[in-house]
């Protein structure tokens, strides 16, 4: 059954996550703990070896062979292999999650396409979303171990409501080296089209509908089976286990505390009180290796992973419900096609009938919710210029349009001369310019196209003014 967690996580608070590392079901301590004691267990036998049974001369070899093993165990690009494995498996994890058929499309146009009230209306159908369930629970058999336990045989399918005696014997009579999980599909497109000939199905687009739905739900079983025939190629899987245990078979050997490596005699230096006491101190002899078994947490715990949900239909604790998302497709299915059909609640006025815009009620603890604006958009709290000028509309004429003025730039003052003109506009003399709009033959030639001659000399004298303002001094 999949751990649920999500309740937990719903906010994000301090130690948020410390405290699913509590949790046993679904941990990764409950997948691990085997290889993780075996690793320390052959860890401390090769310590116990190097310390309390090698001579001298063996320890001096077995700490050369372990620093190759060290050095050698850098080489494997393990962080890569393993993390690009990983992201496979989980997309394809997921995938196929989104390919489980889920009937609930299916049976709404089942409810509102197939008519009548009578035996036969409802007869129709029942049959035609049980065929459907038939469909998905001979697909899951084929892939669920679970599913495969509950209904081990055909017998226990007829049995389960799923199937009558004459279906199963038709069922089997059709010989076929392949599975069989299509045949109720056929079944249905067959019924649907005597409910069309009946008059049941009131017209052909209903059921083409009908039938299109049923290809989506039948692509969804195929897709399915498709994913357990077809594996993530088993060269990928060998070249990732074998690197990974490759590096922690290296690093049980290379990781071992052992004597450090003797170097060429060097001219010994004046060293501080501290630094002597340091020096006499050497290395730090350390039985437990903590570092190590942290990566061998991570780096194993990481592959462990990959090798739980590569196939999420078995019995792990994090494997898919299979079993229990098959009672509740056809607990539903029924209800839809069965007691939901013409039973409709009587139509009312609602609550904001006479309204302009409704409000629905908030709650004390959400009420403040209420008072954020929302779905304004990320400029709605921009503040835009109050300068006039800079709210005037011109036409964008690159022949015609007179050059912005040149203004001086607080940083590049510094290094021009005093009069030298900037290309830049600062934000500080941004939007300071007093006057006339600064295109005025484009306001002016506006004006003459409207036909207000008062309107092109009021223009023209602004222009005129604005322009013996800026000769003086």
């Amino acid at each position: 059954m999949t751990v649920s967690y999500t309740l937990k996580v719903a906010e994000a608070r301090f130690g948020g996550f410390s405290g699913l590392l509590l949790r046993w079901r679904g941990s990764i301590y409950k997948l691990l703990y085997k290889e993780f004691l075996l690793f320390i267990a052959l860890y401390a036998l090769l310590s116990i070896t190097y310390r309390l049974l090698l001579t001298q001369e063996q320890r001096h070899v077995y700490a050369q062979v372990a620093r190759y093993c060290n050095r050698s165990a850098d080489l494997i690009p393990l962080s890569f292999v393993l993390g690009f494995y990983v992201t496979l498996v989980v997309n394809r994890w997921w995938a196929q999650y989104t390919s489980i058929p889920l009937p609930d499309q299916l049976m709404c146009v089942i409810s509102a396409s197939v008519h009548g009230v009578d035996q036969r209306g409802r007869l129709l159908r029942r049959t035609l979303i049980r065929y459907a369930n038939l469909a998905s629970v001979l697909v899951l058999r084929s892939v669920s171990t679970r599913v495969l336990k509950r209904f081990p045989t055909m017998e226990h399918v007829v049995d389960a409501g799923f199937m009558s005696q004459e279906e199963r014997k038709k069922f089997e009579s059709l010989k076929s080296d392949f599975n069989k999980y299509w045949i109720p599909c056929v079944w249905f497109t067959n019924l649907a089209a005597q409910a069309r000939r009946d008059g049941r199905i009131r017209d052909d687009i209903a059921l083409c509908l009908l039938l299109e739905e049923l290809n989506k739900y039948r692509a969804k079983c195929s897709m399915l089976f498709h994913y357990d025939w077809i594996s993530i190629p088993l060269v990928y899987t060998q070249v990732v286990t074998i690197a990974v245990y490759s590096f922690f078979g290296l690093s049980l050997v290379g990781r071992q505390f052992v004597e450090p490596e003797a170097g060429p005699a060097k001219p010994r230096e004046p060293l501080e009180p501290g630094q002597e006491a340091a020096s006499a101190l050497g290395d730090l002899d350390m039985y437990v290796p903590l570092t190590t078994l942290l990566q061998f947490f991570f780096y194993a715990g990481w592959l462990k992973v990959a090798e739980q949900i590569i196939n999420p239909f078995g019995e792990d604790d994090d494997d898919f419900e299979t079993n229990q998302l098959i009672d509740r497709n056809l607990q539903v299915s029924l209800l839809s096609v069965d007691d939901m059909y013409q039973n409709l609640p009587p139509a009312e006025k609602d609550l904001y009938w006479d309204e302009d815009s409704a409000q629905p009620p908030y709650t004390v603890a959400t009420a403040a919710e209420a008072l954020r604006p929302s779905f304004l958009g990320s400029t709605f709290n921009l503040r835009v210029s109050d300068d006039p000028e800079q709210n005037v509309q011109v036409e964008a004429s690159p022949g015609s349009a007179r050059p912005l003025p040149a203004t001086q730039t607080p940083l590049l003052g510094h290094f021009l001369a005093a009069g030298a003109p900037s290309p830049a506009i600062s934000l500080r003399t941004f939007g300071r310019a007093r006057g006339a709009p600064r295109t005025p033959h484009l306001l002016r030639f506006r004006a003459e196209e409207s036909g207000d001659p008062e309107a092109a000399d009021r223009i023209e004298e602004a222009s005129v003014g604005s322009e013996d303002e800026a000769r003086e001094p």
